[in-house]
């Protein structure tokens, strides 16, 4: 059984503050980096304004059908992207959860949002494995995985780090930021969201670009 689905929403809420700490300050980059991308637009959201910033361009991943996604293809949808893993201990299971309540919020606007988590562990996150979590999530999530190269690609388009982290037993974990990114209709960055932003916070920026 998947771990995601043996979490209550209190366990869930209760993560290890050291990993959700770690996690926060490897997406530290990308949020500088969304600072210098600022620019001065009507909008005003609770994450970073990264409009401009071109970040995502280059994603090419691969879905639980074994096709190619690319940015073109979500179109017409807000898009809300997230890096992490399945078997992530904590600090996925709670995104995932967070973006689950986030659609909840949106009620009937969340037929036009596509949440997608991009697999940072393509050895072990089969298309297949991976869709079966995020599903475990919420029945419109999609996850996404590929070569090792595929996520070279994409994470540098983002500017989103990740990296093994090898462990006593042999078994191995993987770090990560953990930021969202969200994407207009049009496929353009346009927030980066803080990991800690509550699912109203995350439900209103979405809400600025439908």
């Amino acid at each position: 059984m998947l771990r995601a689905a043996c979490h209550s929403p209190l366990m869930l809420l209760q993560l290890s503050k050291r990993r959700f700490l770690k996690a926060c300050v490897a997406g530290s980059v990308v949020l500088a980096l969304a600072a210098c991308g600022e620019q001065n637009t009507a909008t005003s959201f609770h994450g970073s304004d990264i409009s401009g910033s071109g970040l995502g361009a280059d994603l090419s991943m691969t879905d639980h059908t074994g096709q190619t996604r690319t940015l073109a293809d979500f179109n017409g949808k807000a898009l809300l992207v997230f890096f992490g893993f399945t078997h992530c201990p904590d600090v996925c299971p709670t995104a995932m959860a967070q973006l689950a309540q986030t659609m909840q919020v949106l009620g009937d606007q969340s037929k036009d949002v596509q949440v997608a988590m991009v697999s940072v562990d393509p050895e072990r996150d089969t298309p297949e494995r991976l869709a079966q979590y995020v599903k475990a999530f919420h029945p419109d999530f999609i996850g996404l995985t590929g070569s090792a190269e595929q996520l070279k690609q994409t994470a540098g388009s983002f500017r989103a780090f990740y990296g093994k982290v090898e462990q006593d037993n042999g078994d191995y974990s993987m770090d990560h930021s953990a930021s969202f990114y969200l994407f207009d209709k049009e496929g353009n960055a346009r927030v980066l969201i803080r990991p800690d932003a509550s699912p109203q916070e995350i439900a209103d920026d979405i809400m600025s670009l439908l």
